[in-house]
This record gives C-alpha cells, sequence and structure tokens, in this order.
C-alpha cells in the first residue's frame, strides 16, 4: 500500500472528535429516554389516589410502604436528573457541538472531548438544584391536598391559573433575556432573531467560551444551565402541574423547549408557545368553574 493510500484511511482528528461527541450524545439520550419511559410505566401501574375535585395524586409526590422522606426525595431526584437528560438534550447538543470546537480547535478531541463532558456535567448540575426543590414543595402540597378536601378541590383551577401564568411569563423581557442567553452558542456567529424584546443586560450576557482548564469548562456548563433552567420556568410548571410522569406531557414540553431554543425566531416562537398556554389555562379554569 502506498504512502497516499494509506494516508486516505486515515480520518482526521476533528473529524473522529465529531463522531465520539454525536455517538455519544446518541447513546445518552437513548438510554436516559428508554429509563424515563420505564419509570413512567412503573408509576402508571401503581394506583393512584382519586381526590376530590375529579383529579388523582401523582405518586411522584408520595412514599411508597416502608419507604423514608429521604428514600423517596432519593428516587425522585434519581428519576427527575434521568427525565432532565432526556428532555434537555435535543435542545442542548447543538450548543455542547459549538462549545466543544470552541475549545478544541487547537488541542483535538483530546481536549475538547473531556471538556464538554465536563460543561455538561456543570449543566445538568443545575437541574439536580432544581430537582432538589422541585420534591419538598411538590410533596407539601400533595400532603396539604390530602388533609384539606377544599384545597384538593381547588387544585383544577389552581393548575390552570399555573398553566396561565407560565404563558405569561413565556411573553415577558426577563424570559427573552434568559432564552438570548441559552441560544448563544460558543463559536458561533450568526444574526439574532427578530426579538420584540430589549437585547441582553451585561449581567445576562450569553456565556463566553472558556479556555480548555477543567474548572472553566464546568462552570461554564453551570451558568449556562442557569439561564436555561431559568428559561424553562414557564414550561417546567406547566410540566410539574400537569403531570411529572405523564409522557404526553413530557414530549410536549421537550418539543416546546426545543423549538423555542433552536428556531430562527426564537422569541416569536416563545411568544407564540406563551399565546398557547394562557388559552390551554383558561380552558382549565373554566372547566374547573364548571364541572368541579
Amino acid at each position: 500500500m502506498t504512502s497516499t493510500a494509506h494516508a486516505e484511511l486515515v480520518v482526521p482528528p476533528a473529524r473522529a472528535g465529531q463522531s465520539v461527541f454525536w455517538i455519544s450524545s446518541s447513546v445518552l439520550f437513548a438510554a436516559s429516554a428508554a429509563l424515563t419511559v420505564a419509570w413512567c410505566a412503573s408509576m402508571s401501574e401503581m394506583s393512584s389516589m382519586a381526590m376530590p375535585g375529579g383529579w388523582t395524586m401523582s405518586m411522584a409526590w408520595m412514599r411508597m410502604p416502608g419507604q423514608t422522606w429521604l428514600g423517596a426525595a432519593a428516587s425522585f431526584l434519581g428519576m427527575w436528573v434521568v427525565m432532565m437528560v432526556a428532555m434537555m438534550l435535543p435542545s442542548l447538543i447543538p450548543t455542547l457541538d459549538q462549545y466543544r470546537r470552541a475549545v478544541g480547535g487547537g488541542g483535538g478531541p483530546r481536549l475538547g472531548g473531556p471538556t464538554t463532558a465536563l460543561a455538561g456535567a456543570g449543566y445538568f448540575l443545575v437541574w439536580t438544584a432544581f430537582g432538589v426543590i422541585a420534591f419538598p414543595v411538590g410533596a407539601a402540597l400533595a400532603e396539604l391536598a390530602m388533609r384539606h378536601p377544599a384545597l384538593a378541590r381547588a387544585a383544577p383551577a389552581g393548575a390552570g391559573a399555573v398553566v396561565a401564568v407560565a404563558g405569561l411569563l413565556q411573553l415577558t423581557a426577563w424570559k427573552a433575556r434568559h432564552l438570548a442567553c441559552c441560544r448563544s452558542a460558543p463559536g458561533r456567529s450568526r444574526a439574532p432573531s427578530p426579538s420584540p424584546s430589549p437585547s441582553p443586560s451585561p449581567s445576562l450576557s450569553p456565556p463566553t467560551p472558556p479556555s480548555g482548564e477543567a474548572g472553566a469548562a464546568f462552570r461554564f456548563g453551570a451558568r449556562l444551565g442557569l439561564h436555561c433552567g431559568l428559561c424553562c420556568l414557564g414550561p417546567m410548571a406547566v410540566l410539574l402541574v400537569v403531570g411529572v410522569m405523564d409522557l404526553r406531557a413530557m414530549m410536549v414540553v421537550t418539543v416546546a423547549i426545543t423549538l423555542e431554543r433552536l428556531a430562527p425566531a426564537g422569541a416569536w416562537t416563545a411568544r407564540a408557545l406563551g399565546a398557547v398556554a394562557i388559552a390551554a389555562g383558561t380552558l382549565l379554569i373554566v372547566r374547573a368553574a364548571l364541572f368541579g
């Protein structure tokens, strides 16, 4: 074999690194999605608690027989992290790919790969923190609903109000600023999508591509995760009140988040989704008032 023919068989390091990144991301997404589906299936097989007002209590907020509250929190948090990986990866992968190219340009995949993994770890650590907050709040509200029938009867209307408020949040400049930070990928230059709101303030500027140093990569991911977590407060609130273990709700929220992150006109997409949420929340409130 000639040296020329041998050179044609050599895969460039940048292309090899890109292949490893996309294959790893695809495997991670498939595994997390499968675990989420299995978790939801196992939870749906359990008997739900019928509540006054014509709704059922999600088992996600309740302890299993013989389980401590600490064990219930650990179980919820484990599945929350898996669920967040499945829900957020579709919109996160393009940003991580841009980051990998930005920090690994001079060092090849050896530099870009590990630092990208650390950035992803920092991102999902923030989402883990959101889960730590969500469980005690949800469990406390569930306990109150079980103890006070009047509060339970008001829950459907309350859920509708949460959905409507989440829709209103989609229309705010605060949402637009955090969304702009989430849509800004390191190393990518493109014209910003039309936005009806002012540009991000200095305190909410998009994360800048750090060096290949491990701590900087982790901090970059954590800062991006914080912006994205705050940006998703509305959609996640909808998921929590509609059904945290409802696969249909998860898919709708995942599609909504992905669209507003990746669609060319992200700000307008977010506003359109907000209008839909306001209408849905209003219908839920009306339905609760008429049939509750």
